[in-house]
């Protein structure tokens, strides 16, 4: 399996000028992803990051783990989703993308993700 990016694959009719982001954001919008989501959803219907609290939340948006940045691949992996809820998605998995490293803190006070700066 290759590694390709939007960017690799024949742009659609009238998509000559976007961007990439503007590329892969489109595949949220095709009938695959549609249906793919509403069957990855109906198999992982609970929040994975309320669980991790003790929480029980309909999970409403599949999330990939790791950013695919247009990297079909990853993109199109269902390994690489989880089921969140709109909250989580929108708060806690944002600001990680945005930061670069989660500050969820450990049972020992330390922050857990070793790309943490303190971790470094």
């Amino acid at each position: 399996m290759t590694n390709r990016t939007v960017g690799e694959i024949e742009a659609l009719p009238g998509m000559e000028d976007y961007n990439s982001r503007t590329q892969w954001q489109s595949l949220y919008k095709t009938k695959r992803w549609k249906t793919e989501r509403k069957q990855f959803l109906e198999q992982n219907p609970l929040c994975v990051r309320c669980h991790e609290r003790g929480k029980v939340t309909p999970a409403t948006v599949v999330d990939h783990i790791k950013a695919h940045k247009g990297n079909l691949d990853l993109f199109w992996d269902w390994g690489n989703w989880q089921g969140l809820c709109q909250a989580d998605h929108n708060s806690w998995k944002q600001s990680i993308e945005a930061r670069g490293y989660s500050t969820q803190i450990g049972p020992d006070g330390f922050p857990i993700d070793p790309r943490h700066p303190s971790n470094k």
